[in-house]
Parts: C-alpha cells; structure tokens; sequence
C-alpha cells in the first residue's frame, strides 16, 4: 500500500537494479536517471561477467590459494578480482599479527582495506523491503518519533520494529541450544570470582555510557504468550543463586526471505536519534515532552522526574540503573539548553520547531561524543584516535573543514556531511552480531565506591571515599530513590574517579545473575533471571555463529586449539572441562572474554571488528549526518553547537561547570578522573609508531 505521504513515485526515470548478495538473498538499490539523451552506440565490454568470473577462479586456483588459510577458499573464490587481491593483503598481515603495530598511516590503509571487504560481504538484509515508492526528505526535515522516514528510498529503514540485520548468515542451533548447558558455562566462566579493573583507563562514566547507548539502539521483541524455563544442573546447581528461572524467548517473524526465513525485531530505533531519551514511538515522546518551548521534563534536583509508580520519565526505562538515569538527565539539560539558546537566537520558532531542531542537534552531540571521544579512550591508540577523528572529520581534519566545510568523499571530509547517505545496497538495521559482541556487563563492578565532595579534593583532584554502595541498591526502582539520596553531582564524580570492570573471563557480577528484569514500560517481573546464562542461550536462540565460525565469517583467522586463543593455563583447563577439546563449540561471549586483548583495547579483536563496520554504518546511512548535515537542517545556531562540542567534558561544563574544574584531572571524561590529562606529543598524529 502507498503511504499517503509519499509524494514521488517511480516512473520510467526510476528503476530498479536486482543485484546478487554474495548469495545471501536480492536486495534492491533505487537509482535516479535524468531524462534520456540522444542513443549513443555502446562499447562492447572487453570481457563478459563470465569471463571475469572465470579469470578470478584460474586465478585464485593457481595462485592465490597457496598465500591464503584453507579456511577462507570459498569465500575468496567468490570475491571480485580487487577484492581478492585486497583481502591477500589483509591476511598476509593478520598472519603476521602486526595490524595494530603498524604505524599510523599503514594501519589505517589497512582498516580502510578491512572495512571495504566488511561492506561487501558482512551486510546482509532480513526482511523485505518497499518497492515503487520513495518519498521527498524535505518533507521530514526532523527525526520521527519512530525512526520512520529517513531514508528517502526506504521509509521503514531503522524504525522501531524494523528486523535486525545480520552481518553473519544465520546458524541454526536448535539442537545446540543447551550444549554444553548456559548454566554451567555462566558459573565456570564467566562469575566473578575476583573482581578485575581496567585501571585508568575507562571508568564507570564510560561504562554507563554504552548502556546509554545500547538503550537508544537495540533491544529485541519478546514473545510474552509463552515461557523458557532453565534448571541448573546438578554439578553447578550448589554455585548459582537460581536453581532455576524463566523468560520470554525472543518473537520471531517471518521474513518472506528464502536465505533468512525468519527474524527478530528491535522495538528500539537503531539510529543515532537519541531515543533513549526521546523514546522510539510517538507514545513515549507524548510522556517525556513539556510541550513548553521544545522542552523535555526534568525534576527540579536534575535527575529524572517520576510518575505516580516511581518510574522515571525517560525515553528508554526499561532494565536501567542509576549510571544511565544520570546521562539521560545530563543530556536532557543539554536539550533543553538548546532549545533555550534557540528561542533567544529565533524568537519565532513554536514548541514543535524547538524541539525538531533540538533533537536534531542533541543527538549529534551524542553522536559525536561517542566517536570522538568514548571511542578513543575504549580503543586507546594512536591509530584508532586518528581512525575515529577521520569518521568525524576526515584525513583533512576538523581545521580544514571547519574552514572549507566538506571536501572530497568520505576518506578526505569524513562521514559526516556526506553528500548523500551510503547503504551500500542494504537497508540500514543495527545486526544480531552487533547485539551479542555489545554483550558488556563485565564493566559493572559489586559496588559503587561514593566520594566526599564536600571536602576540598586530595592529590590529582580526588575526592577522599565516603561509603561503598552495593550495585544492587542502584539498579531498578531502587536504584531511582537510591540516586535521589545521593545526588547527580556525587554520583558523576563517584562514577568519574572509579575504574569499570575488565572484560575478561571470571569477571561477571554475581549480583546479575539474580536479576528483577522488568517489561518495555519499566514494570519489574515476577520472575528473577540469571543474566549470565540467559545471554549465552540468548545468541544459540538467534543462531549467532559460535566463536570460531563468527572469526571465519569476519575473515579472521580461527583458532585451531585452546593455546591459540589464550596463553591462561587455568582458563585453557576449564575451557577444555566446559567444551572439551571441540574449539568449535566455544560460544561467542566466552571467546571474546578469553581472547588476549591488543594493547591499548578494553574490548577483544573480534568484536572491535564488527565494531568497525557498524561505527561507520551508523552514520554513513544517516541523511541527518550526510545530506542534511547543514545549517538549513539543523539551523546556523544548532550547527554550530555540534561543531564546537568536542567532549563530553564540554556537556558536563555547561551544565556543571564545577565539578570538572573541581574534580577532573583526566582529559577525557571517560578516563578515570584522578589520572594525569594526555601529554603533548609533538610528532604529528599520522606520522607516529605505536609503543612498544
């Protein structure tokens, strides 16, 4: 059925090119043709597609497939000719394992390189898409409330309910499902047995702040008519806190697909649109907005206001906690502070007006935020600070375009301001894998360790300890009037000046493994569950590929025994207690736990890899970061304040000027906040050696 909004439909200037996914199933690319000009005679091509397809088979047979791990045969005899020869050059390094100790320049060639082969091979569509009709983006010069109608070809593309893509075809593990049991593999590899920092690297802000994140992207449509019950086994069953619990397997739909028959929904809206404090329907916005100048609600102390149930009032409440509720009420000011400075720069704009333009600009602070800075501190190398720089503003740098504005394509001006969003053929959609390598509650430590901030701050402006406060305590409902006690202000700075957990095998918190999990309205459930297990059957119930079928698949290099991944003795001998000596059975979230860290990297090699890819799709598919990245879109004053946000210091200084002038010794929010701020370094970013 047409949509009523749709104003252009597809005549004979339209038309549509079916191409072959890497045998993943058609997708569709819509392209624009300008009237016709007069019949020139076409040049013949030199070779057919056949020809070409068979040169690359020779090729590869008689040459390329001596250089390259049997492992990935299949896969490159199906690539292109350059992509081919592109991925050689991608594995000969990985088989050095030397990437990241590549100078700068080299080793951005080779994630650019990395990247492409993703782009083509690791995004693959689930579900069907509009065919006939697109409609005009000046028509919706905003973000819905819903994710609708941002991409001109694809009304649908990113809205809440929209099917979670994949970037790995589905593996099927019906039979798999409890092998070997969640529930012994949660208590024998994953519980926290002492709990493991990551120094001062990343502290509890940073770890809030991908919560943050992952409440304004995913979140997957539960099937409520039915229950899955998991029982412990009895050689474990004496070291879990439940003997059992149940849950809602996820609802699966049909996707009218051959490849991929069904899939799962997201009921939040996978843009960057800041909907986990805009909400991802029209519903929940209804709830969070004053209706007064563009404003959102926020209580008169700067945290969350509450209903008469005690549930705050936010875009995204559902299974949060205190670290969260303080970021969506920082950024709920920044809102409203845009709206305040936009109403005294345009007097004549109306409450809806205010609040298009300042959810326009508040989600690109955060957007940026988390790539310029989050990022750079999660991945803490001189490449990666250059890589993540290079999205925001491209090799030219932030000087340059704030100067000339974009210039060239995406390598040389950056993602951002793209002449027009780039889907690579595949409607936008965050993917399973993307889902489980985000899996990160090892970051969340027992306790909150609470500050004194009423005293003057000690050596590199820390504040002496007041008291621990059980993480228990600031989860849920509880956690709400436990935040209420505190005070945003103590808890920032509690939270800025401790460490977050490691992402390492026997760091995950006993205290989730008895959690009161609550529904999408915020409403605690009867049932307790053990995190821990359930996120391990969670990615066998959606069939994501097991560890090693998840490296091939990306184009990594597998493992062939336990030494390969881990050079931890003990971690070997309950790897092979749990698996036994099958790598292949190793599931996703234990690898990733287990794999020895690049240095710099709070995260393993593996998820840094899907990370890479999606990163970059997240704002390379956007029309409000590429085309309509611009004065007009977000008016001259919002574009400005974007421009000039570098850092979530700069947020919290306009909010809280006090506490890091007072508190923050760090550079970065996201470091902890008593380490001493980034020496200067002379030799020019792209010209450096990593470190030894």
């Amino acid at each position: 059925m047409v949509s009523r909004h749709c104003r252009h439909y597809f005549s004979h200037n339209f038309f549509y090119k079916y191409g072959h996914m890497h045998d993943h199933g058609y997708y569709k690319e819509y392209l624009y043709h300008p009237p016709p000009h007069p019949k020139k005679k076409k040049r013949k091509p030199r070779f057919s597609r056949k020809t070409m397809a068979f040169i690359t088979k020779a090729l590869f047979n008689n040459i390329l497939r001596r250089f390259i791990h049997q492992d990935f045969h299949e896969a490159v005899s199906s690539m292109t000719i350059i992509d081919a020869f592109l991925f050689l050059m991608v594995h000969s390094v990985d088989r050095l394992g030397i990437w990241h100790r590549l100078p700068v320049v080299l080793g951005l060639i080779y994630l650019a390189v990395r990247r492409h082969l993703h782009q083509q091979y690791n995004l693959i569509n689930v579900g069907e898409t509009p065919s006939g009709v697109r409609f005009s983006p000046g028509d919706y010069p905003y973000r819905t409330a819903d994710g609708s109608y941002n991409d001109p070809f694809n009304e649908g593309a990113g809205s809440q309910g929209s099917f979670f893509g994949r970037n790995i075809m589905p593996v099927h593990q019906t039979d798999k499902l409890m092998k070997p049991d969640p529930m012994v593999v949660a208590t024998k590899l994953l519980t926290r047995t002492q709990y493991k920092d990551t120094d001062k690297q990343f502290n509890m802000i940073a770890a809030s702040w991908i919560q943050f994140m992952i409440h304004d992207w995913i979140d997957h449509m539960e099937n409520t008519n039915q229950q899955v019950e998991l029982i412990a086994p009895k050689e474990v069953a004496n070291k879990c806190p439940l003997s059992s619990f149940k849950f809602y397997p996820t609802k699966e739909f049909p996707t009218g697909f051959y490849d991929i028959k069904s899939g799962a929904k997201n009921i939040r809206t996978p843009w960057w649109d800041g909907s986990v404090i805009y909400g991802s329907n029209k519903e929940r916005l209804q709830k969070v907005r004053t209706f007064t100048d563009g404003k959102l609600k926020i209580s008169e102390d700067g945290l969350l206001q509450q209903d008469e149930d005690g549930i705050p009032i936010s875009g995204d409440i559902r299974n949060s906690w205190a670290g969260v509720s303080t970021l969506q009420a920082l950024f709920i000011k920044e809102h409203n502070a845009v709206c305040d400075t936009l109403k005294k720069e345009y007097p004549d704009l109306n409450d809806e007006e205010l609040y298009r333009y300042a959810r326009l600009v508040t989600s690109a602070v955060i957007a940026k935020i988390h790539t310029i800075d989050w990022t750079v501190e999660l991945l803490k190398t001189d490449m990666l600070l250059a890589g993540m720089r290079a999205n925001w503003y491209g090799l030219l740098g932030k000087k340059f375009k704030d100067t000339f504005g974009h210039v060239g394509g995406s390598s040389l001006g950056g993602l951002v301001g793209l002449r027009k969003p780039v889907n690579h053929g595949v409607p936008y959609s965050l993917t399973e894998e993307f889902t489980s390598v985000y899996r990160l509650h090892q970051l969340l430590p027992d306790s909150i360790h609470l500050r004194n901030i009423n005293v003057a701050p000690g050596p590199n402006k820390s504040p002496p300890l007041l008291e621990e406060v059980p993480m228990p305590d600031l989860i849920g409902h509880k956690g709400e009037k436990t935040l209420s006690q505190i005070g945003f202000t103590r808890q920032f700075v509690s939270m800025g000046h401790q460490a977050c957990g490691a992402l390492e095998l026997w760091n995950y918190p006993s205290w989730l493994r008895d959690l009161v999990a609550q529904d999408i309205d915020g409403k605690d459930r009867p049932d307790h569950v053990d995190l821990a297990a359930l996120e391990i059957y969670r990615d066998r119930e959606r069939k994501v590929a097991r560890y090693n079928q998840f490296r091939r698949a990306l184009l990594l290099i597998p493992i062939s025994k336990w030494k390969d991944l881990t050079e931890d003795k003990n971690a070997i001998e309950v790897l092979k207690d749990v698996y036994g000596d099958d790598v292949e059975e190793l599931d996703l979230m234990v690898g990733l736990m287990a794999e020895k860290k690049i240095k710099g990297f709070a995260i393993s090699e593996t998820a840094f890899i899907v990370f890479l890819l999606m990163a970059t799709r997240r704002l390379e598919a956007d029309r409000f970061f590429t085309s309509d990245f611009n004065e007009e879109t977000y008016t001259k004053k919002g574009f400005e304040w974007v421009n000039t946000t570098e850092s979530l210091k700069d947020v919290l200084d306009r909010h809280y000027p006090e506490i890091s002038k007072k508190w923050m010794n760090s550079t970065s929010a996201f470091s902890v906040w008593d380490s001493p701020p980034n020496a200067p370094n002379p030799i020019p970013l792209y010209l450096r050696f990593p470190s030894s």
